[in-house]
C-alpha cells in the first residue's frame, strides 16, 4: 500500500473504521448502533467500512442503510484484516481515529473513557478485556482463552510489546498517531496489531491500556496450532520493521515525542499498560 498523505477535516471529530468479511448477517447492526450513538453526541463523525472483498452480501446490507457519513471500500482481492484496517485509517479524516471491528456495538459506551485518556494525553488508547474496570458479559470458551494467552506472550518475548490485550478490536488512535503508524507497518494479516502497537511505543506515542465493555461472539475462524509458525514469522518481520523504522527517526523527533505525558486514569480502576 502506497503512503497515503491524509488531511483531517476539522468538522470530522472522529472517524471509524470498521474492517469486515463475511459479516452480512451482523454488520447492518453493527453500523445503526454506530451511527446512532455519534448522531446523538451532535458531534462530527464519518464510519468507514472497509470490505475485504467478501462474496457475501455484506456491502449491500451497508449500502441499503442509506446513512450519511458512511463510506464503504471495498477491495479489490482479499488483503487481510490489517491491509483493511490500514487503508481506512489513512483514507480517515477525523481528529480522532477508532479502530472497531463488525460486532464492536457494546463495546460503545467504554468510549467516553478513552476520549478522556486521549485528552489527557495519551496518543493510543487500547480497549482490553484484561485491563481493570474491563466489564465482560460473555467470556470466550476456556481453550479460546488459553490459546490467546499464549499467543499474547509470544508477541510480548518477539516484539516486547507489555500490553495485555493487543489483539481487542477496539482502538482509539489520534488522527496524527495513526497517520504516522499506519503509514509505516508492514503486517497485512490480522497479527498487524500487536506490530502497529509496538511501533507506536517505539516512536514515543504514549500508549494507555482500559478495561472495556464486551461480549465475545461466537465464531472465530482460527486455529492458533495451524498459524503459530507462520504468524511467529510474521512477528519476527514486524521486529525488524519496527527496530527500521525507530532507528531512522531523529533523535530530536524521538526525544519531542517522548516528552513525559498525564496518563493518569480518567477515573479509579483505569491504569495505563502494566510493566
Amino acid at each position: 500500500m502506497p503512503t497515503i498523505a491524509s488531511v483531517s477535516n476539522p468538522s470530522i471529530e472522529i472517524s471509524v473504521v470498521i474492517p469486515a468479511y463475511c459479516e452480512e448477517l451482523g454488520i447492518a447492526t453493527t453500523i445503526k448502533a454506530v451511527h446512532d450513538t455519534f448522531s446523538a453526541e451532535g458531534r462530527g463523525f464519518e464510519i468507514l467500512v472497509v470490505d475485504n472483498a467478501s462474496p457475501d452480501h455484506t456491502v449491500a446490507r451497508v449500502q441499503e442503510l442509506k446513512l450519511e457519513g458512511v463510506r464503504v471500500l471495498v477491495n479489490d482481492t482479499n488483503r487481510g484484516k490489517g491491509w483493511s484496517v490500514r487503508r481506512g485509517m489513512l483514507e480517515a479524516r477525523g481528529r480522532l481515529r477508532l479502530h472497531c471491528d463488525a460486532d464492536c456495538a457494546p463495546s460503545l459506551p467504554s468510549l467516553p473513557k478513552m476520549r478522556e485518556l486521549i485528552t489527557a494525553g495519551a496518543d493510543v488508547v487500547v480497549g482490553s478485556r484484561l485491563g481493570p474496570g474491563a466489564d465482560i458479559g460473555k467470556k470466550q470458551p476456556l481453550l479460546r482463552r488459553i490459546a490467546g494467552s499464549s499467543f499474547q506472550s509470544l508477541c510480548r518475548v518477539i516484539l516486547r510489546e507489555p500490553t495485555r490485550d493487543r489483539f481487542c478490536g477496539f482502538k482509539l488512535w489520534t488522527g496524527p498517531a495513526a497517520e504516522d503508524v499506519f503509514n509505516n507497518i508492514v503486517l497485512d494479516g490480522w497479527t498487524f496489531d500487536a506490530e502497529a502497537l509496538s511501533l507506536a511505543r517505539r516512536l514515543g506515542y504514549g500508549v494507555v491500556e482500559t478495561g472495556i465493555v464486551w461480549a465475545d461472539r461466537e465464531g472465530s475462524r482460527l486455529s492458533m496450532l495451524k498459524v503459530l509458525i507462520p504468524v511467529t514469522r510474521e512477528l519476527v518481520a514486524a521486529r525488524r520493521n519496527v527496530n527500521r523504522v525507530a532507528s531512522g527517526r531523529s533523535e530530536e523527533v524521538v526525544d519531542r515525542l517522548r516528552k513525559p505525558v498525564d496518563h493518569a486514569p480518567a477515573e479509579p480502576g483505569v491504569t495505563a499498560d502494566p510493566d
